[in-house]
């Protein structure tokens, strides 16, 4: 039986100044080494529910407990630390330093933990490894990331995520500006990557086309009881 990653457990949460919770969620569990797809519409709170579970806002209700830590009783900077140690976030703009090289920004992640650069080992190679996984041609490597394409920005940004196996990997809308033939290939390489990282992997789309290539999916807007966009 698979060990339980991540728990979100009777959560509640309400932006300043709304008189009503954007996002009131009984339960959402996610196992060690499960993909799950999330659809989010527009208005179901999946920005706020990454926002949560990454750590960079507190629940008002409820906890979020990765095995045996419950991120609401952590402080600012503990949240910060156990991001940094834990989690890999393939943002929507991908969020790559742009005067950066590919290599550098790949990196990165290991310079906010020693934990997670401990795991990496010799941190150039890690990142190299996965940028070869993630069939970035090596003759990109070495150039800056505003310099790539989307699609290669993406998969710099999937393997940047991935370095030194992070226990989850948030996805938020990554293959949005892809076609449907580009979006496959990119799943294959992540789902790769991710399995030989032994990361989980938490997939936000709106896009409903793509569920069927997971372990598991969700509609966010039916389990959560709230409704206020965000």
């Amino acid at each position: 039986m698979s060990e339980t990653l991540l728990h979100v457990q009777d959560l509640t949460f309400t932006w300043p100044g709304d008189d009503k919770p954007v996002l009131v969620l009984p339960e959402l569990k996610l196992d060690c080494g499960e993909k799950l797809f999330l659809f989010g519409p527009s208005g179901s709170g999946k920005s706020t529910l990454l926002a949560l579970i990454g750590g960079l806002i507190r629940p008002g209700q409820g906890s979020i407990r990765f095995k045996d830590t419950d991120l609401g009783r952590l402080s600012g900077p503990g949240r910060d630390r156990f991001r940094a140690e834990h989690l890999g976030v393939i943002f929507q703009q991908f969020n790559l330093l742009p005067w950066l090289d590919v290599r550098a920004n790949v990196a990165l992640p290991c310079r906010f933990s020693r934990a997670r650069a401990r795991r990496a080992g010799p941190v150039q190679a890690a990142a190299e490894r996965l940028l070869q996984g993630m069939d970035l041609d090596r003759s990109l490597w070495s150039r800056r990331a505003d310099e790539l394409s989307v699609g290669q920005q993406q998969r710099v940004a999937a393997a940047r995520a991935l370095i030194g196996q992070p226990a989850l990997v948030l996805a938020d809308e990554p293959t949005s500006a892809l076609d449907s033939d580009r979006r496959s290939q990119f799943l294959d390489l992540l789902f790769g990557q991710a399995e030989a990282a032994g990361s989980s992997l938490l997939f936000v789309s709106h896009d409903r086309e793509l569920a069927s290539r997971f372990d598991r999916q969700l509609d966010l807007a039916e389990i959560n009881q709230g409704g206020v966009v965000a």
